[in-house]
């Protein structure tokens, strides 16, 4: 039986985006059929370079336009970079998957139907770009995401904490802004896209909550006081509000983590 974990690297390193969508599903299906094994140990890179397509233009994040939403232009450039917010996702699920061996075969199963679930994504919103008259990579992006993946690449529990329950759960924030001025501007179609990605988007958070605080089970410590240690020694000084209460309480935050999110968030 192929290793869950070298057939994962094949599609996690891949820049070509058909061949990455499309085996991130059939990852998915084979593992869910039992044709991956998850059990044997596989020799993993300490570094690995995500797979990206070729054509994207990398800029530091200061160095990206800003744009308002309200025109034309600025509509696609958010598309964009929700796309390749999307496309990051996938990387950082598939990553999840490869980098941490040993783990329940639960944790794999959800980690893989994230990745296809984020591929779904981003398949969204290309084919919307391509409606709009434009396409994946006619904006710079930056590899921020990916970066927080390498930042926490030395333990699962400290990915778990920080890639869902920070990154991925600003979006549960503010995508229903997005939604409201989608919709203000009678862009309907863009807006029931942003919508679905919203609503599985806080089941992926979730998955990150559960994972969380099953590693912190393992070791017999506190999820809360673990969980603001990591945002207090990784995030400093770059939180921001406001939170969406009732979205991150359905991803798994408690009401004491959510007021010391809220009081990180406005000291900044």
């Amino acid at each position: 039986m192929k290793s869950l974990f070298e057939s994962t690297q094949e599609v996690l390193l891949s820049k070509n985006i058909e061949h990455k969508t499309q085996a991130t599903q059939k990852l998915r299906q084979d593992f869910e059929d039992g044709k991956l094994n998850h059990e044997n140990v596989f020799q993993i890179k300490d570094v690995v370079e995500a797979g990206y397509p070729l054509f994207l233009k990398f800029v530091a994040p200061k160095d990206l336009p800003r744009r308002r939403l309200g025109s034309p232009l600025g509509k696609v450039a958010l598309l964009h970079s929700l796309a390749h917010i999307e496309f990051n996702a996938i990387n950082l699920a598939l990553d999840a998957v490869y980098r941490f061996q040993q783990m329940p075969r639960g944790y794999y199963a959800d980690w893989l139907k994230v990745a296809a679930e984020e591929a779904g994504h981003f398949q969204l919103l290309q084919n919307r770009l391509v409606q709009l008259g434009s396409a994946y990579g006619d904006f710079p992006v930056h590899s921020g995401l990916w970066e927080m993946a390498e930042n926490t690449a030395h333990d699962v529990l400290v990915r778990m904490a920080l890639v869902p329950r920070v990154m991925e759960a600003r979006g549960l924030d503010v995508t229903p802004g997005m939604i409201s001025k989608l919709r203000e501007i009678q862009d309907s179609e863009s807006a029931q896209i942003l919508q679905l990605i919203w609503e599985e988007e806080i089941q992926h958070v979730s998955i990150g909550s559960y994972w969380f605080h099953y590693l912190c089970q393992q070791r017999n410590i506190c999820p809360e006081t673990t969980y603001l240690r990591l945002l207090n020694q990784f995030f400093s000084g770059r939180l921001r509000g406001p939170l969406h209460q009732e979205a991150r309480l359905q991803a798994g935050f408690s009401e004491f983590e959510l007021a010391a999110l809220k009081q990180l968030a406005t000291k900044n």
